[in-house]
């Protein structure tokens, strides 16, 4: 696979892997990662960001949305490769270290193996690294509350529910929130189309995720990057509704 790398806004770019989505934020020589991918995308991650201009080594921090292997799947190695500081919500960083484990097992998904799309986007998770034991040795906590001082000044806001410290990026100059997958815009799993909360299963606290679209409500913004699914534009507060209005 080549990465599908998509600018969206000036140093905004959302890149598409297997079945999940990261972005890239740059200013100058310096870049911002917001999440990895699954382990089998790390070939894809480093051709992102060469073909964004950069290298690893240009990359100032990674943020993570939320610790499931989709999203971490290189966390570690850029850490340990490069040094790079890897930053969650506090909530998250013990989820990080593989403390506990918040993610679908094996046995829900074989459960919910006769909803359409469930076995055949499961045996494409196993196969990209879906289960791999991937803990991050030194993750860390925001270090500072509002934006922080990384390219694009991404600003973190606490959505809990799909973990425990979910969390997405506003930026607020770039009318843009990441919204990892609390707010997503399509998944193999689901038969929607456009703004949506994953499938039950996958959440943790599924009445917490539902509580977290209000939060994402009340985020100026018109461009919706989501974990999953392709780049959403319009006004995110109705995006968020539309989710909630699907959900219940």
């Amino acid at each position: 696979m080549t990465a599908d790398v998509r600018q969206v806004a000036d140093g905004t770019y959302l890149v598409h892997g297997n079945n999940t989505n990261w972005v890239i934020l740059t200013e100058g020589d310096a870049l911002t990662l917001v999440d990895t991918g699954y382990p089998g995308d790390r070939q894809d991650l480093l051709d992102s960001l060469a073909a964004v201009g950069g290298s690893p080594e240009a990359v100032a921090a990674v943020l993570i949305t939320h610790a499931h292997n989709d999203h971490l799947g290189s966390a570690e190695h850029l850490r340990a490769t490069y040094g790079t500081p890897v930053r969650l919500h506090e909530d998250e960083v013990p989820h990080a270290r593989r403390e506990f484990l918040h993610q679908v097992s094996i046995g829900t998904v074989l459960r919910n193996g006769w909803r359409p799309g469930v076995l055949p986007w499961a045996v494409h998770s196993l196969r990209v690294g879906g289960t791999t034991n991937l803990p991050v040795a030194a993750p860390e906590p925001f270090p500072v509350a509002g934006p922080l001082d990384l390219p694009g000044r991404p600003v973190p806001v606490h959505t809990p529910g799909h973990t425990r410290g979910h969390t997405v990026f506003h930026l607020p100059d770039a009318g843009v929130v990441i919204s990892g997958d609390a707010l997503v815009s399509g998944h193999p799993t689901s038969r929607i189309t456009g703004p949506q909360l994953l499938p039950d299963m996958f959440h943790h606290e599924r009445a917490r995720a539902l509580d977290s679209l209000e939060i994402l409500e009340g985020l100026e913004a018109d461009v919706l990057l989501p974990g999953h699914g392709p780049v959403h534009r319009g006004p995110v507060d109705l995006a968020a509704r539309r989710a909630r209005e699907h959900a219940l």
